[in-house]
């Protein structure tokens, strides 16, 4: 039997423990929320532009918070099926929240709506769904500052671990989210 060189094992077992350290910490969920801001402080929309790669919350048409993003790993043009990886395009709603997402915290984007299911029965294709705005990946959050370096998500809208606290916290259910390229 050939014992690998040890940089080689030493990678392969860096990999091991990387991939078991994800498995268990994307099970222990994002811990405690944030309470929610008064209601005056809240957005009453959010307005993502996915050239820009930002994402603002508005209150009255006015921005109170803008955001970096990261999107899905082929961000160019709206998502047409389960897969393709693209985050997206038209207006939705924030419907539903959770605390114990694989990821830090996160908010439901309303997606697939009956137009994007009928496109998507018409060829024959599930449009898919669970599109999210959400933080790291629990256990990766000090990550953080790179996130938005790169698209990495399959769809979903991603932040920062502290922008994801805050954003809970402004982001009530039922806010309207417009989502443009």
């Amino acid at each position: 039997m050939t014992r690998l060189p040890k940089p080689i094992a030493l990678l392969i077992l860096l990999g091991l423990c990387s991939f078991c350290y994800t498995q268990v910490m994307l099970r222990t969920g994002s811990g405690t929320p944030p309470p929610m801001a008064p209601a005056e402080q809240q957005a009453d929309a959010i307005l993502v532009d996915k050239s820009d790669r930002q994402m603002t919350l508005l209150r009255d048409g006015d921005p109170i918070r803008t955001y970096q993003i990261s999107m899905g790993g082929n961000p160019q043009g709206h998502k047409t099926q389960e897969g393709d990886e693209r985050t997206p395009e038209g207006t939705y709603i924030i419907d539903w929240r959770n605390q114990d997402s694989i990821a830090h915290l996160s908010l439901h984007i309303s997606y697939p709506n009956a137009d994007d299911i009928a496109q998507a029965e018409a060829r024959g294709v599930s449009p898919g769904g669970n599109i999210m705005i959400h933080g790291i990946l629990n256990g990766w959050g000090f990550l953080g500052p790179l996130q938005s370096y790169w698209d990495w998500t399959d769809g979903c809208i991603a932040v920062t671990n502290a922008e994801m606290r805050e954003i809970w916290s402004l982001v009530p259910n039922g806010t309207p989210i417009t989502i443009r390229n």
